[in-house]
């Protein structure tokens, strides 16, 4: 409680409590330039062994945080974690994101630009094309199990919209979507979803959600690629455009075989935008 307190008038306005019940909190991070460039959503739930027993449950959220830069980051704030066990770490950790952020402000790295196109990668239309449920990284699905409690796995389910389908090249994409206020729904959502077989079979469902926190006035907001690099960040930074809130668009893929190039990522945004104006 000391360090909740302490954070929350270190960082003011960037400090965000999502749910105090279950002791799940946001902080924004940016560089300490006046007009920052790199920032960063740093959304932890404190679990009830911590600190003396149990990290943080955590995700870095950035539409420009990818590959090795979150493989690099994620392991220094496991080695802090291993450095002071037993201790509270949330500052040592929001610290450390924020020297990362400020080394990359000053460095020769270009400015995150969430619009810059990826190579697709060849699929041969076999071990891509899942039938499994797989809707989600593993670390996702622990940090939204642990925010189901058993009291509220029945909370009710939000209505699931189904936008037209785009083909093109044997390709097709489709959109979902469904208003949400807690990520129990985004959860409960994404389930219901992949019990539908053809969306389960679909080579890719990609999705972004943004809730916003009534307290602090900021967004609690994630996506997911689902193996399609770069498109989750791709689809929350058109909801943030579009400035939507309260909301969750999956865009599934059915790979036809054909490559699409970047055209893929036109036609994901396309039938997200056109899920929303409806």
């Amino acid at each position: 409680i000391d360090e909740i307190e302490a954070l929350s008038s270190i960082y003011g306005d960037d400090w965000c409590v999502v749910d105090e019940d279950e002791k799940i909190y946001c902080i924004k991070i940016s560089d300490c330039l006046d007009q920052p460039k790199w920032t960063l959503c740093l959304q932890v739930i404190l679990p009830p062994g911590y600190p003396a027993a149990e990290p943080p449950i955590y995700q870095l959220n950035a539409p420009w945080l990818r590959g090795q830069d979150y493989t690099e980051l994620a392991n220094s704030l496991e080695e802090i974690y291993v450095q002071n066990l037993g201790e509270s770490i949330l500052y040592l950790w929001v610290e450390k994101i924020r020297e990362v952020l400020i080394e990359k402000a000053q460095s020769s790295d270009p400015e995150p630009d969430i619009k810059k196109t990826t190579e697709e990668v060849d699929e041969d239309g076999g071990d891509d094309f899942f039938l499994d449920y797989q809707p989600i990284q593993e670390d996702q699905i622990k940090v939204l199990n642990y925010m189901t409690s058993e009291s509220q796995e029945d909370e009710e389910l939000p209505p699931i919209h189904h936008g037209n389908p785009i083909t093109d090249r044997r390709s097709t994409f489709q959109a979902h979507l469904a208003p949400v206020v807690t990520t129990r729904q985004v959860k409960r959502v994404i389930e219901k979803l992949y019990e539908n077989k053809k969306i389960a079979s679909a080579t890719h469902n990609i999705y972004a959600y943004r809730i916003y926190c009534e307290d602090k006035q900021t967004f609690l907001q994630d996506c997911e690629d689902d193996g399609e690099t770069a498109a989750g960040g791709r689809l929350l930074h058109l909801m943030q455009i579009l400035s939507v809130q309260n909301v969750l668009v999956v865009v599934s893929r059915w790979y036809g075989g054909i490559l699409l190039g970047p055209d893929r990522f036109k036609h994901i945004n396309n039938c997200a935008r056109n899920v929303l104006v409806e």
